[in-house]
């Protein structure tokens, strides 16, 4: 809340309210949290050292700049009126994209206590059946496709600009992958053989001794999963979830198959307006299985979805001058690619052409994956 509280006063208040006075010269070291050039921080490291200020301190800065900020929008003059609006509606997608940051790093800080406590109680109305769909693929015709945001609603800029791209065809899973299959994959010891790895995912399950994805525990013959309601026993036909990208291209080699482009996933989903899904709303926070009622499920919400697609920007692409450039573009280098939002992200923060990236080892995003495969 501090942080996003900062982001308005930072790059709105400081830049249009000339009256404006910072709540606290301070802030501005504490909660910058990687732009270079507004100044120096709190390295990335010594963040959980932080104790002060407290929770109450920071909903009185966020009420102050709340204030500020819909006082500037009600007497705003007109006067950049374009670049004002934009960084308004900026500030609310950041804002929600740490809504669905802090649940990740209230599991992760959960799942790291040996008590394993619940955030929010398990859904009782919810019935999720065990039984798992047979998976399909289905088949696409591929071509010179359009790809990116037209900029006709909001996006970010590593969504533009809208270029085209020539795919083969291809098919793709109809639901992501789930915990009994990748279970599958485990106890034909895919954690063991080094064929299915890329070299540096070798090197890393074998230095930290991965031997199932993220939160999974295994007591006598039971397997189990932390989640936002505390542990709970693993259900097979539910979306494996928190795999990194090396996990997610190990089972998919082991299998015989691939991951999906970025290129291949967008134009799959853009062939339906029909934005739902498992989101943050549902208050569920964790995967459910696949319903099955479409031709292709599960592209929204649920789980993110790794695609086999680096972090690059777009033919023509050129990075916003000043700090707000600093927000996707500098992060372009070795990184990759996920689609789809999942079960923490706000629905309506999602869209077709969205561009989520991570390192290939981060298992802590809601991630999961789906299949695809080339067409002779």
């Amino acid at each position: 809340m501090g942080h996003t509280s900062w982001f308005f006063e930072t790059f709105i208040l400081n830049r249009f309210d000339l009256k404006y006075k910072p709540y606290n010269e301070k802030y501005s070291f504490i909660f910058n949290s990687y732009y270079e050039t507004v100044g120096s921080r709190v390295e990335r490291p010594k963040r959980g050292l932080l104790n002060r200020p407290t929770v109450e301190e920071i909903y009185d800065y966020r009420k102050y700049v709340d204030k500020a900020v819909l006082n500037l929008i009600e007497n705003f003059n007109g006067h950049y009126a374009n670049d004002f609006m934009s960084l308004i509606i900026l500030g609310l997608n950041h804002e929600e994209q740490h809504q669905e940051l802090i649940l990740t790093d209230i599991k992760h800080i959960f799942a790291s206590n040996l008590f394993k406590p619940v955030y929010l109680p398990l859904k009782t109305d919810v019935q999720i059946s065990d039984k798992t769909k047979a998976a399909k693929f289905i088949k696409y015709q591929g071509g010179l496709i359009n790809i990116g945001n037209e900029g006709h609603n909001f996006s970010f800029d590593n969504e533009s600009p809208c270029h085209k791209v020539y795919i083969n065809d291809f098919e793709v899973q109809n639901r992501l992958v789930t915990n009994g299959e990748f279970l599958d994959f485990i106890n034909d010891s895919g954690y063991k053989d080094h064929r299915f790895w890329l070299s540096d995912g070798w090197d890393k399950i074998c230095k930290e001794n991965w031997t199932s994805p993220l939160y999974w525990e295994k007591y006598g013959n039971e397997w189990f999963i932390m989640t936002l309601s505390g542990l709970q026993k693993l259900v097979m036909s539910e979306p494996v979830c928190h795999v990194s990208y090396f996990e997610a291209d190990a089972y998919a080699k082991w299998s015989g198959k691939r991951l999906p482009t970025e290129y291949e996933w967008e134009y799959v989903a853009s062939s339906t307006n029909d934005i739902s899904g498992n989101f943050m709303g549902n208050e569920m926070f964790h995967p459910l299985p696949s319903t099955g009622k479409s031709k292709v499920n599960q592209l929204y919400g649920d789980a993110w979805e790794w695609t086999r697609s680096a972090y690059l920007p777009y033919p023509g692409y050129k990075q916003p001058k000043g700090a707000i450039g600093e927000y996707n573009g500098k992060f372009m280098s070795n990184q990759m690619v996920l689609r789809g939002g999942s079960c923490a992200t706000p629905k309506n923060h999602i869209r077709s052409t969205y561009r989520n990236f991570l390192q290939c080892d981060k298992r802590w995003q809601f991630s999961g994956f789906r299949l695809a495969n080339d067409l002779q």
